[in-house]
């Protein structure tokens, strides 16, 4: 991501007013016996970025940091009209369905909430449509939100711009992210801080939350 504009966040994302955002580390999305490793897909982007992750939510906890985990979790009658019939119409129904409840597949992956953290659950891509993300930020005094999860193109870059929308100021860590296809990872970054975000490290953040 050399070719990327990124920032040192100093300063920036000061740890009372910060929230770091993990995104959808799930079995399903990340697990080799989740649905997308059972595909064949290569896991081994999410894998480095899931790697990242863990560092900085131990800066963060050391910094006193909000952290906040979202997750998708989903059932068949939850499943949108607009969403079933875009599968039918790609020529993939997807009976079988992402994250379902009871299944194994919505469980947290690797990464996982303590007691105080914020927890989200959701039916669709942003981690603010239909819930009350916003309202448990702001009751902690969040006006800053550090984006990390998977995957960059799809979730974390709904979350991200539904985040810039309602006013939140937000830093996305591009090598804390990761996409199925490496042209999508960069092309979204490339998106987000041509529009809505500052681009920022691992290392840079955890020098800054533990300067």
């Amino acid at each position: 991501m050399a070719d990327l504009p990124h920032i040192d966040p100093a300063g920036m994302i000061a740890p009372a007013r910060t929230a770091l955002i993990v995104v959808d580390v799930q079995v399903d999305f990340a697990a080799p016996e989740g649905l997308i490793g059972r595909f064949g897909i290569d896991l081994a982007p999410a894998e480095a970025a899931i790697d990242r992750i863990e560092m900085l939510i131990a800066a963060a906890r050391a910094a006193g940091v909000t952290l906040a985990f979202m997750r998708v979790m989903t059932r068949p009658e939850t499943d949108s009209e607009a969403l079933k019939t875009l599968m039918a119409r790609r020529g993939t129904p997807g009976e079988e369905g992402i994250c379902r409840i009871g299944s194994g597949g919505e469980d947290y992956y690797r990464l996982f909430p303590q007691p105080g953290d914020i927890e989200i659950s959701k039916l669709v891509y942003s981690s603010f449509h239909g819930t009350d993300l916003e309202q448990q930020l702001r009751a902690r005094g969040i006006d800053t939100l550090v984006m990390t999860g998977l995957t960059t193109e799809c979730c974390v870059d709904s979350t991200t711009r539904d985040a810039f929308h309602r006013d939140f100021h937000t830093f996305v860590v591009s090598d804390a992210c990761a996409a199925y296809e490496p042209d999508l990872h960069a092309h979204a970054l490339k998106a987000l801080a041509a529009n809505t975000s500052l681009l920022v490290t691992t290392d840079a953040v955890m020098a800054a939350w533990s300067a």
